[in-house]
């Protein structure tokens, strides 16, 4: 049965998907009940997974190999290590919240939920694929669905209409694929026996020049879908214009797959070009902190400000990434789960406060604590663990993170770190204009808090970044393992990460 645990993982979501195109759209219950289950199925397996992972044999585990073309050298071969683990968990969790953050969604349900668990299917392929053909199948089926979630169920912005902000997201996103399956075929057509298994392509041992240009192809093509500056420009507007669901998606894993992506084939199988182009990786991930901090600063639409904040925090995960130390790597990973959960919650918490108030201007609210109170509160939460807050998720990322590039570009590190200010002026500032000050009953008439369905995801995830904040050593150490088996990661000899919470 564990053999089968991980394609159980990738199919759960695409059977609920394929199961809702079958049952009649009348059946508004019944087809929230089909996606609750294809979306949390995948919970209790990958929390099973983490619970059973070897700690002390660490490296990839739960294997399943099944020869698809030989004659091509394609094999469907999934393995999840810690690293993987935490981000099915990551995953597992972002789209239960997600199905219960769309259980009021009215506008042909059941094919918005088939399109969002179909993505899904494709995000969680891309975290357990050991074979390049694969993981790039698995990419296009997460990435493709995004043009219509947006196209037909968003909502248009005195920005953007939503046709051209999922035209937009689509374009950008097809061009890095575009970059990502250059670098693959280049790394195939290099090996004398033809393959696209990961393991194998690990052992090989490319030239420098080669490593160095397709390196900068991958990350390129999987920066593209991680936000790195300047092929940013997608992401607000897509994360604007997107249904809650979708963006609890597109800011809680999608951009992720970026980021994992630059680490899994970039780092991971190209360890001298990772070297060769670091600096280049920090330089860019510290603009992108400053950059998308101050412009989060400066919007008055809350998704645009959570989606610019969105830009600046995966410049922390791009940034710890380019250390390329354990200490900053770990910090990354960590990086990517508490902002998949932070942003999982922002947006939850942006859809009720929309349903509620009906708009989405900032500086025409006003006191919404009084009739919201558990919506401050959770506001408070995620906006404390956005800036980093001791106690919280965002404290240990971020501290990792930093300390990892102050040990390889100590100005790097300086100039990065001016983006916890940024973040805490506009985070407060929010706060602030939304929940406190003088009410304005009048205007807003529906203003209530949370209720029933609306608390399930919305108090777990809020939860979590504490819990996390708290107790991280049980992530930190899946996470460790998983990075001693990358080869761009350098170790000192018989050191590793520092795990916060123990020795």
């Amino acid at each position: 049965m564990t053999a089968w645990m991980l394609t159980f993982i990738v199919l759960a979501p695409l059977a609920a998907s394929i199961a809702l195109l079958m049952l009649p759209a009348a059946r508004g219950l019944a087809i929230r009940l089909v996606a609750l289950a294809g979306g949390a199925a995948t919970l209790p397996p990958s929390i099973w997974l983490a619970l059973n992972y070897d700690r002390k044999a660490g490296g990839f585990q739960f294997e399943q190999t099944v020869s698809w073309v030989p004659s091509l050298g394609i094999t469907y071969h999934v393995a999840v290590d810690g690293l993987s683990i935490v981000m099915l968990l990551l995953t597992a969790l972002i789209i239960t919240g997600g199905v219960f953050a769309s259980w009021t969604q009215k506008n042909r349900t059941k094919e918005f939920l088939s399109l969002l668990l179909l993505l899904v299917s494709g995000v969680f392929g891309v975290f357990v694929s050991r074979d390049l053909f694969f993981l790039f199948l698995f990419y296009e089926i997460a990435v493709l669905p995004m043009y219509l979630l947006i196209g037909v169920w968003g909502t248009t912005t005195k920005l953007r209409t939503k046709e051209d902000s999922a035209m937009k997201l689509t374009l950008m996103l097809m061009g890095g694929s575009a970059l990502i399956l250059v670098a693959i075929l280049a790394l195939y057509f290099s090996m004398d026996q033809r393959t696209f298994d990961m393991g194998l392509l690990a052992r090989h041992s490319f030239s420098p020049e080669m490593q160095r240009w397709v390196f900068l192809l991958v990350y390129l093509g999987f920066g593209v879908l991680a936000g790195i500056f300047p092929f940013h420009t997608w992401s607000p507007d897509g994360h604007a214009s997107a249904p809650t669901a979708v963006s609890m998606l597109h800011a809680g894993v999608l951009m992720k797959l970026g980021a994992y992506g630059v680490l899994r084939v970039g780092v991971g199988l190209l360890p001298q070009g990772a070297h060769d182009w670091s600096f280049l990786m920090g330089a860019i991930a510290t603009i992108n902190i400053l950059y998308g901090a101050c412009s989060a600063m400066g919007q008055t639409d809350l998704k645009y400000v959570i989606a610019y904040s969105s830009v600046s925090h995966m410049g922390v995960v791009m940034l710890g990434l380019a250390s390329l130390n354990p200490i900053g790597v770990n910090g990354s990973v960590m990086q990517m789960f508490s902002h998949g959960i932070m942003t999982g919650l922002f947006f939850a918490l942006v859809g009720l406060i929309y349903e509620r108030a009906h708009s989405r201007d900032i500086t025409r609210m006003g006191g919404f604590a009084r009739k919201m109170p558990g919506v401050a509160v959770l506001m408070s939460i995620g906006g404390m663990a956005s800036f980093g807050l001791p106690a919280t998720s965002g404290f240990i990322a971020e501290f990792l993170c930093f300390y990892g590039m102050w040990l390889r570009y100590p100005i790097l590190a300086l100039l990065s770190v001016i983006g916890i200010v940024i973040t805490a002026v506009y985070v407060l500032r929010v706060v602030q204009k939304i929940f406190l000050g003088a009410p304005n009953e009048e205007g807003y008439p529906d203003l209530r808090d949370a209720r029933t369905t609306e608390w399930v995801a919305t108090v777990a995830l809020a939860a979590l970044l504490i819990v996390v904040g708290v107790f991280p050593r049980p992530l930190v150490r899946l996470i460790d393992l998983g990075l001693r088996q990358t080869p761009g990661v350098t170790y000192a000899r018989g050191a590793g990460a520092v795990i916060p919470g123990g020795p």
